[in-house]
């Protein structure tokens, strides 16, 4: 089972946090979760991750809404941890896919304690689009990095995917669209 990931943390260095996590299966299903513990005093030095990730999270969006979203968590690092491994019991062999990934992965696997924690059913090696779409493009990586994921999905697929840019959850769904249309799988 192919699952399309992204997540969004507190800055691009070493000593990061997550903020959230999104996957979306390649069966549909998914799962969303918010991180109450993450570094907050990085945030607030970040006036972009404050605006255009902290500020997208569904929680803050939605608080005095209490808009229900289906597969939707929030708790700390320890329990959104529990809370996807039991999620991830669903599968059996599960490859995780996502888009320029070093960060996002080594923060996924940290979840579980390390890689020689992950559960028994999960690849210790994450596929990354990026090269996909270099190759498709017939560009360098470093130039399909820097192309428009929205552009690609809207030129590849003709439509538009729901959401804001900067929510792992739709970040994912981006990430699932373009990896269907270039690898075909």
């Amino acid at each position: 089972m192919k699952l399309f990931f992204d997540c969004e943390f507190t800055g691009l260095r070493k000593d990061t946090t997550l903020i959230s996590i999104g996957i979306v299966a390649e069966n549909g299903q998914r799962f969303y979760a918010e991180f109450t513990d993450f570094d907050w005093e990085s945030v607030h030095k970040d006036k972009w991750i404050l605006e255009n990730v902290v500020n997208k999270l569904h929680y803050r969006k939605h608080y005095s809404e209490k808009t229900y979203m289906p597969d939707y968590h929030i708790g700390t690092k320890q329990s959104i941890s529990v809370m996807l491994q039991n999620w991830l019991k669903q599968f059996g062999e599960v490859q995780f896919v996502s888009d320029v990934c070093h960060y996002d992965f080594v923060l996924l696997i940290d979840l579980f304690g390390g890689a020689f924690d992950l559960p028994g059913n999960v690849s210790a090696a994450c596929y990354d689009i990026n090269q996909d779409i270099a190759r498709h493009y017939g560009i360098s990586e470093k130039e399909a990095f820097d192309k428009s994921r929205e552009d690609i999905v809207s030129e590849l697929c003709g439509q538009q995917i729901d959401g804001e840019k900067h929510n792992s959850l739709y970040d994912a769904e981006v990430i699932k669209a373009i990896y269907s249309k270039i690898c075909g799988d």
